[in-house]
């Protein structure tokens, strides 16, 4: 069995035209499948209109949470309701095309626990591509994870893979790298990528960023060493520019030692502000863990909740 999982928010001008493409795909498939619609807080009319799917279709359902939990909540959310041996992730938005679909299908049969997208020709600006094409190199690099797309929501996941995320999965987890740091049977394949023609992008640049900063922190110690490398050498600079600057202005003198200390000062002081800045984002990670605040809650959906987690 297939399930499909399909965050949305507000994307109620691309759902009609997305759920119809969707159901054709599915309809096609040789295995029973059922589609999970994860509407994350919407403020527009998107759970309205997954409503109306789930009356029409049987094998539609839907989640609603409270708030806007972010993407990573709203597909934790459906992975804790899927029932599928193979489990999809794909955005509404249409860009990754739903008719794409049938190549995990048939990759998924040669035995790969994790099947990545890797989106071609993307229809993004250039200097998204280029941002992301960037920290893709760089999260590869420090994760050990090789991907060439992280950044691509359509993925193929195995239920054994699924049941490991849900059982060690922390909360401040980056499915795409847990996942396929779970298993070596894993595959990247290229799928189409479309422009979007309805509404607007949910990832600003800073949002890139954000969640790029979160998977290093999360799957490395390479920034809190490098800190350590970088605070060491900063301290072997300050003992020579100390005695450089005695130096100076004993033997030489200087009319500007004073320019030349707050140089420093501001300098080091940076330094040392930037260090604190990326050793705060482990002991917020920490904090994140310890604290009982749920990843997601749910206000309804159309499972029997009784004997379904409504929080994690």
């Amino acid at each position: 069995m297939l399930s499909v999982i399909v965050p949305v928010y507000n994307e109620e001008e691309n759902l009609e035209e997305f759920h119809r493409r969707l159901l054709e795909v599915c309809s096609l498939l040789k295995e029973e499948y059922e589609i999970i619609y994860v509407d994350d807080g919407s403020n527009d009319k998107s759970i309205e209109i997954i409503k109306n799917f789930v009356e029409s279709n049987s094998h539609t359902l839907y989640i609603s949470l409270y708030r806007n939990f972010g993407q990573h909540a709203s597909v934790m959310a459906g992975f804790s309701q899927a029932q599928g041996n193979i489990i999809m992730t794909l955005d509404a938005d249409l860009q990754n095309p739903p008719e794409e679909i049938p190549k995990f299908i048939e990759k998924s049969n040669s035995g790969f626990d994790v099947i990545a997208g890797r989106r071609i020709n993307r229809k993004d600006s250039i200097s998204r591509k280029i941002l992301s094409n960037f920290m893709n190199k760089i999260i590869s690099f420090m994760t050990g994870v090789k991907l060439h797309d992280y950044g691509c929501m359509m993925r193929l996941y195995s239920r054994p893979i699924i049941d490991q995320l849900l059982k060690f999965g922390e909360k401040s987890v980056y499915i795409p790298a847990f996942t396929t740091w779970l298993s070596k049977k894993t595959l990247e394949i290229d799928i189409n990528h479309d422009k979007r023609q309805k509404g607007k992008t949910k990832y600003s640049l800073l949002k890139l960023m954000r969640q790029a900063f979160d998977l290093i922190t999360a799957y490395t110690l390479v920034p809190i060493q490098l800190i350590g490398l970088f605070g060491f050498f900063l301290f072997l600079l300050g003992i020579f520019l100390f005695f450089y600057l005695m130096y100076f202005r004993i033997f030489v003198g200087s009319p500007s030692s004073l320019t030349s200390f707050i140089a420093i000062l501001i300098f080091l002081s940076g330094s040392i502000l930037f260090a604190l800045g990326i050793i705060s984002e482990y002991l917020v990670r920490l904090y994140k863990e310890v604290r009982k605040m749920p990843l997601y809650v749910i206000r309804e959906s159309s499972f029997d909740l009784n004997d379904k987690r409504n929080s994690k």
